[in-house]
């Protein structure tokens, strides 16, 4: 059920990141704010994720993502208003409520660990996080199929649908009962935030999540306007966006496993040999070809490198400090990919697409050598010391 819910979520996301800088880029009164609604969209999230955590540690997931679900909704029909009116101002409201939504939506991965046995929680989470291969084929798609529904301007009919996801997400919420807070989450043991944020293990997982999100959503954002601005047909972009999703999504059905069987720490090494993959793709050539291998590239080493850190983060906090922990590490992953969003179409009107690609490469280095840091630490500290 929460697998079915992540679908729904992401494809929302997967239809917003395939269309919203064409829609900024046709209701903008400057060619650089083209990427701005989607920029909001990121920003929202990031807001949310502290809140969000802190809300349903008081209160429940079912209620939190009941509470998400509902913003989607309206944030759907006021974007597709918006569109059809022309209303910039409007589109961009439209799109912070989506990105609440989708601040809720990103504990789905927590709330299948924490029903999970400890030894399962890698497979929980890729499992769950599996749910976003329908998004695929669902969201891309769909804004394909809807994109001159309406006559007038395009994708109005397309965020219509957002509303219809997270409907779809309120009923699947409406059915499910979760375990009751464990006691242990309310008044267990809580150390000082200052001793959990500086150990390794939070440092190393946090800041892989950031590079795997940011470079990720940065090269992602830019696709679109890169195809564009080749003459490339729309359908060709829905097909990149939509297969760059089945290489994020298609490998959580056995990255647990692999984690399981090798460790989280290679993994997530190999994420990070994958996304530099993608760069060096684009140095390639510029041909529907370059940009299909690149994402996959792109959407593949995204999975290793985020669902490591999200395993390599339930080591990192007790049962009571979970709540304040997860919204941190959601606040600073989403930070990053907030400011690749903002950022995306200025970079790459200033760069261009292969420079663009290049400059992520220092900061994909950097996540390895970070993961090799705290592999040598591991394997020579003295038995019984914490990361």
């Amino acid at each position: 059920m929460l697998a079915i819910c992540q679908g729904l979520m992401l494809s929302v996301t997967s239809l917003v990141m395939t269309t919203s800088a064409l829609v900024g880029h046709a209701l903008a009164p400057d060619p650089g704010g083209s990427t701005l609604p989607l920029g909001l969209t990121y920003l929202s999230i990031m807001a949310t994720m502290i809140p969000a955590s802190l809300y349903m540690r008081r209160h429940g997931r079912r209620r939190g993502f009941l509470l998400g679900a509902a913003t989607g909704f309206v944030g759907g029909l006021i974007c597709a208003v918006s569109i059809y009116q022309g209303s910039f101002s409007g589109f961009c409201a439209g799109s912070v409520l989506i990105g609440i939504a989708n601040g809720f939506g990103q504990f789905y991965r927590f709330a299948a660990a924490e029903v999970a046995e400890p030894s399962a929680r890698a497979q929980a989470i890729s499992w769950v996080l599996a749910g976003g291969l329908a998004a695929a084929f669902i969201g891309p798609n769909a804004a394909r199929l809807t994109r001159d529904l309406v006559p007038g301007p395009v994708f109005s009919a397309s965020y219509a649908s957002i509303a219809l996801f997270c409907l779809g997400i309120l009923l699947v919420q409406s059915l499910l009962r979760y375990p009751p807070t464990p006691e242990a989450e309310v008044h267990g043991e809580r150390r000082p935030l200052v001793v959990i944020l500086t150990r390794p293990i939070f440092l190393v997982s946090v800041a892989c999540a950031m590079v795997a999100y940011g470079v990720m959503n940065l090269l992602m954002t830019a696709t679109p306007l890169a195809m564009d601005l080749r003459a490339m047909p729309f359908g060709e972009t829905a097909l990149v966006i939509q297969w760059h999703i089945v290489g994020m999504f298609a490998p959580s059905f056995f990255t647990g496993s692999l984690i399981q069987r090798v460790g989280v720490l290679p993994v997530m090494f190999a994420g990070t040999v994958l996304i530099a993959g993608c760069a060096l793709v684009a140095l390639a050539g510029e041909q529907t070809l370059h940009f299909f291998t690149g994402l996959l590239l792109l959407g593949l080493g995204w999975n290793f490198l985020f669902v490591g850190a999200t395993t390599l983060l339930t080591e990192a906090y007790l049962p009571a400090e979970k709540g304040a922990i997860q919204g941190i590490n959601d606040f600073l992953v989403f930070s990053a990919t907030a400011f690749t969003a903002l950022t995306s179409g200025y970079f790459h009107h200033a760069m261009g697409w292969e420079r663009l690609n290049v400059s992520t490469l220092p900061v994909v280095l950097f996540a390895g050598m970070l993961i090799l840091a705290l592999g040598v630490s591991r394997r020579t500290r003295p038995a019984g010391a914490i990361s």
